[in-house]
């Protein structure tokens, strides 16, 4: 087997299509039915540096074929029959395993080509990401000590607290970058020269080093491909941001994730807007409007509600020591515990209020007067049903599933 995989992408990130000889191809111990090729040279990237590795496919070359092609790729359709798609690619000692869904032969020469699409968003990500911790160095001089970029999502994690101030001030800066159409160049640097290159890297590295430089604004090592030109990211923009570990975890998209989010996201206001009949500049008063009648109604319907209660309740007799009370499930648990206390507070008994209906079973708040343990009453309900809560001795509270409204009286009715 060779020593190394001949990185195509070091070479030309742009290409999509090369041709190359497999070097081995045997079936993956721990999943039958995938095939693992090793090719002497490649296009694909493999899942490194926290980036998710490319996706394509490729397919075995005839002889017709290969004198067409005569070493080189380019307007060539491969059957669909001949298609074999790349499930994964990763990387180990600098030999990159394509993960295939079927086996070719080794010493066979092969076609491959990536999802360009798929390539292009990651080195849109990968370069803003690059541009962003950058500026998040020199400016505030916090590392970036982790770093994901997923098929959806691309998180950075740094070492210090940025504040929401802090990234708008970097997610502008950012974005001018991106507007200047700055260089960006990727290279490896003689041991000579790359010692005199002060750049950024999240751990101690041996071998040749890949330098990624950004002009005027960073220069990192990364294995990764990149855009040529900064205004290739299209734009950068701040999802979410978190503390983190005493950092903090940032979210971006770029390019065309991000407009895609733009898309999805005016979408949903638009659609808030036609629900509030309203403009969309309106929607944040008119949310805030909205909220404060909801809030003014609930409250309403609470007091209501407790009416009704303590009307239910003046019904029982008088003479009665304990008291249980059943109720619609959705009324609120405040208003509950309120009547319970009012109740606990004129009886010597056990006081009971259960919400919610015999077939889907209650829950409920139970509260007893001076001298008695509610937990008492609780053991009485245990026996017989399935029961879930506690509390302390005036109070406790819980669900109870299996038990109709006419058993639950006759507990309390015998509870003395």
């Amino acid at each position: 087997m060779n020593s190394h995989t001949i990185k195509l992408y070091d070479e030309n990130a742009y290409d999509t299509e090369f041709t190359a000889t497999v070097i081995s191809c045997e079936e993956d111990d721990k999943n039958k039915g995938t095939f693992v090729a090793v090719f002497d040279r490649t296009l694909f990237f493999p899942e490194e540096g926290g980036q998710t590795p490319d996706k394509g496919i490729t397919c075995v070359l005839s002889e017709d074929d290969i004198d067409k092609l005569k070493g080189e790729a380019t307007d060539f359709v491969p059957k669909d029959s001949s298609v074999i798609k790349v499930l994964d690619v990763q990387i180990k000692n600098d030999i990159i395993y394509h993960y295939l869904e079927r086996e070719i032969p080794a010493g066979a020469r092969i076609y491959g080509k990536i999802d360009w699409e798929h390539r292009f968003s990651n080195m849109q990500q990968h370069s803003g990401e690059h541009i962003f911790s950058g500026i998040v160095n020199s400016k505030f001089g916090y590392d970036n000590v982790g770093f994901h970029l997923s098929d959806s999502v691309v998180t950075m994690d740094y070492s210090g607290q940025l504040t929401e101030e802090d990234l708008k001030y970097i997610e502008k800066k950012v974005n001018r970058a991106i507007y200047e159409n700055r260089e960006i160049r990727a290279w490896y640097p003689s041991k000579d020269e790359l010692s005199g290159i002060n750049y950024r890297s999240k751990k101690e590295l041996t071998g040749a080093v890949r330098i990624v430089e950004v002009d005027g604004y960073d220069i990192c090592a990364c294995c990764a491909p990149h855009v040529k030109k900064t205004g290739e990211i299209g734009i950068l923009k701040v999802i979410t941001s978190q503390n983190y570990k005493g950092g903090t975890r940032v979210s971006i998209l770029c390019g065309f994730r991000a407009l895609e989010y733009f898309y999805n996201e005016h979408s949903m206001i638009q659609k808030l807007a036609g629900d509030m009949s309203t403009a969309i500049e309106n929607v944040p008063s008119q949310f805030k409007k909205q909220q404060e009648e909801i809030g003014e109604l609930k409250r309403k319907l609470s007091e209501a509600c407790e009416k009704l209660l303590l009307k239910d309740a003046e019904a029982l007799p008088a003479g009665s020591k304990n008291a249980c009370l059943f109720t619609d499930a959705n009324m609120d648990p405040n208003v509950i515990r309120r009547v319970v206390n009012g109740l606990a507070s004129d009886r010597q008994g056990y006081c009971g209020v259960f919400f919610g209906s015999d077939e889907e079973g209650y829950r409920f708040i139970i509260g007893s007067g001076d001298g008695l343990n509610s937990n008492d009453i609780l053991a009485k309900l245990r026996e017989k049903y399935e029961v879930r809560g506690g509390g302390k001795p005036a109070m406790v509270q819980g669900s109870i599933e299996g038990a109709v409204a006419e058993d639950i009286l006759k507990i309390f009715d015998c509870c003395d």
